[in-house]
């Protein structure tokens, strides 16, 4: 005996909500919160004893040393400059405003005073005016920001 099963279900095949996987409704919090989160998590294990170092850290993560150096350099920013990388706004399409790549100058900063001023560049380059694109190597549109030079 044979039964006869139809499914009915709407298609869209325009091709739009392509691109990160996400519906487009959905935003997420960008990487370098989370990534400034995990570095005061693992500073937090490292002080209670529960992790040796950060070459342990790497091997829990499964990362290279110089990966987890690169995320505990997030800690010695500014406290405010921290806290306003921990409340970025939600990222609800394309790619996050700040890469961690950006920040690790900003760290290398003397002074608090000259990480403030280049966070608040970066800010006013990256998050308050419209970037200006330029295409990718793949027809990708590409995000550029320099920072100002020490």
């Amino acid at each position: 005996m044979t039964t006869l099963l139809t499914v009915e279900c709407n298609l869209d095949l325009t091709g739009r909500g392509r691109g990160n996987g996400l519906p487009p409704e959905t935003s997420r919090v960008p990487r370098v919160a989370r990534l400034m989160a995990l570095a005061i998590r693992m500073e937090d294990l490292i002080r209670a004893g529960g992790i040796a170092d950060y070459s342990e850290l790497a091997q829990l993560g499964r990362v290279s040393r110089a990966r987890i150096t690169q995320i505990m350099n997030l800690l010695v920013l500014a406290p405010d400059v921290q806290e306003q990388i921990l409340f970025l706004s939600p990222t609800s399409r394309g790619r996050d405003p700040v890469r961690l790549a950006e920040l690790q100058p900003i760290a290398r900063a003397l002074t608090w005073d000259q990480q403030r001023r280049l966070w608040a560049g970066l800010v006013q380059n990256r998050l308050n005016h419209a970037p200006q694109e330029n295409p990718g190597k793949n027809g990708r549109s590409r995000l550029e920001v320099r920072l100002p030079r020490r």
